[in-house]
């Protein structure tokens, strides 16, 4: 039987603990660490995630979003809290909140300090984002002339760090392309700090940039995956665990004759007798449909149940023929002993896409394995 009787998401504060460490191991004792807590912490519980990291004593925290901030600070996380992708309507909100702004365009740049000026900050710190060849968003080397004008002539704003992201880090057949965006980084800015006539925090490297290229760590790194789990490398996931496991139980196990079908518009018809087990997730919870017809799986009794016909929008149907099991036992969608990337792999997915889709309907436990 289960010690669980719902669809729940382990979140194991544990794992979490280990793969910070051992990132940390990868930097200089003096590099800041800067940990991405997007997107509900990548599938998981962002606040119970900054709170863990907190008391590890991590230096800075990214968000995506304002309100992904807020929801933060609304949970007493005191450290600096970087937001990726602010948009200008937010901006007072970033200021009331205590929140540090990526500025990565001229007309941002002067939205936020008109608004800056406005409220009479002085030194409000904010984050000028390059962009050095993934080409999403940032300024790029024809804006410096314009970004030192504009900052030397206000003292609303203080700029906090430069930043850009590399678009192949965890790809080492193209680190001539990564090389040449960490050194273009590296000349935007030495020639914008001699502008200004101080030196902010650099930082260009994600999970897999910590990993592979040491060179580039500068005075900060900033992981997202790797604290999750995930190293996008084989022998780098040996180091590290994922800290989330996506459990459910069996609902009901049906006996199915052969030329029976399974589930909607018949997506499933015996070709012989057939046990099936119906869970109580669905695309709606994150498993898309696209698993449907035996491409995905879940792992019972240490087995796969590979998924009968169409995924519906609240529950699967599995083939537990072969696999002693009852109703109310335990099943693993996802986690360190049945993983996200292999599940993701079938689908031609990732496993960033899998873990961050788990839907905010489906109880978070927290636990120290």
């Amino acid at each position: 039987m289960s010690t669980i009787n719902e669809t729940v998401l382990e979140i194991d504060l544990n794992a979490l603990s280990q793969n910070f460490k051992y990132l940390k191991s990868r930097i200089k004792p003096e590099t800041k660490f800067l940990a991405v807590v997007k997107a509900y912490a990548y599938g998981s519980d962002s606040v119970a995630i900054a709170k863990e990291l907190s008391n590890l004593e991590v230096d800075y925290f990214a968000v995506a979003y304002t309100n992904e901030g807020e929801q933060l600070r609304d949970a007493a996380i005191t450290k600096p809290i970087l937001v990726l992708h602010p948009l200008p309507g937010t901006y007072e909100v970033i200021i009331n909140r205590c929140l540090e702004p990526s500025i990565y365009s001229r007309k941002t740049l002067k939205a936020f300090i008109e608004l800056a000026e406005a409220k009479e900050q002085t030194n409000y710190p904010i984050h000028l984002k390059f962009n050095t060849g993934l080409n999403r968003l940032g300024f790029t080397e024809n804006d410096i002339p314009f970004i030192t004008e504009t900052i030397l002539s206000t003292k609303s704003v203080k700029v906090q760090s430069m930043f850009s992201h590399l678009a192949a880090s965890e790809d080492l057949e193209l680190k001539d392309f990564t090389l040449k965006q960490i050194d273009t980084f590296k000349k935007l800015s030495e020639n914008l700090i001699k502008k200004l006539g101080y030196a902010p925090l650099l930082h260009c490297v994600n999970t897999s940039g910590i990993l592979n290229y040491p060179e580039a760590h500068f005075n900060m790194v900033r992981s997202g995956i790797g604290l999750y789990g995930f190293g996008n490398d084989a022998e780098e996931n040996k180091n590290l665990k994922p800290i989330a496991t996506l459990k459910t139980i069996i609902s009901q196990i049906h006996e199915v004759s052969k030329g029976e079908s399974v589930g909607y518009n018949l997506g499933f018809i015996a070709e012989k007798h057939t046990r099936s087990a119906t869970l109580p997730l669905g695309h709606a919870d994150g498993i898309p449909r696209s698993y449907g017809h035996g491409k995905g799986w879940v792992t019972i009794g240490g087995k796969k149940a590979h998924i009968l016909g169409n995924v519906c929008m609240d529950m699967i149907m599995v083939d537990v023929t072969n696999i002693d099991c009852n109703e109310g036992d335990e099943v693993i969608v996802f986690g360190p002993t049945a993983s996200a990337e292999d599940l993701a792999g079938v689908i031609n997915s990732i496993s960033y896409e899998l873990i961050t889709a788990v839907s905010q309907r489906i109880k978070r436990l927290i636990v120290r394995n």
